[in-house]
């Protein structure tokens, strides 16, 4: 019975530990992959969480700007559609992170995060309005 009880916990971290790592994979794309995720998924909600000055300065094409740095970050991002995927930058890629955990903390399910921000986005050559 122990040996029953050794496998189902070895097991049971196996696919939790698996899950985990799926679900990171799957939030963070690098250039190529966040842009096909675009093209493929109409219905996305693009969101730049830089600031307004930023924002003015060049953006994806089609994207709202939320600007992460603001007190009002949290309530703003209410107004979202939690049933439809989001996908989310900033120039460097560390406040866009920090803003899809909080995004996945508000209960949205599908949260995709630039890799490297804006900044590897053009340093592949990538168009910016």
């Amino acid at each position: 019975m122990r040996k029953f009880y050794f496998f189902f916990i070895i097991l049971f971290t196996f696919v939790a530990c698996n899950s985990e790592e799926h679900t990171e994979e799957q939030s963070n794309l690098n250039p190529q992959k966040f842009q096909k995720f675009l093209m493929e998924n109409p219905d996305v909600q693009l969101l730049d969480v830089r600031t307004p000055e930023e924002f003015a300065e060049g953006k994806l094409d089609g994207a709202v700007n939320i600007d992460i740095s603001s007190n009002e970050f949290e309530s703003q991002v209410e107004s979202l559609d939690k049933s439809k995927p989001v996908a989310v930058y900033c120039y460097k890629g560390k406040r866009s992170e920090k803003a899809a955990k909080i995004l996945k903390e508000k209960g949205f399910k599908l949260v995709y995060n630039l890799e490297g921000g804006l900044s590897s986005w053009q340093s592949e050559g990538l168009a910016v309005k």
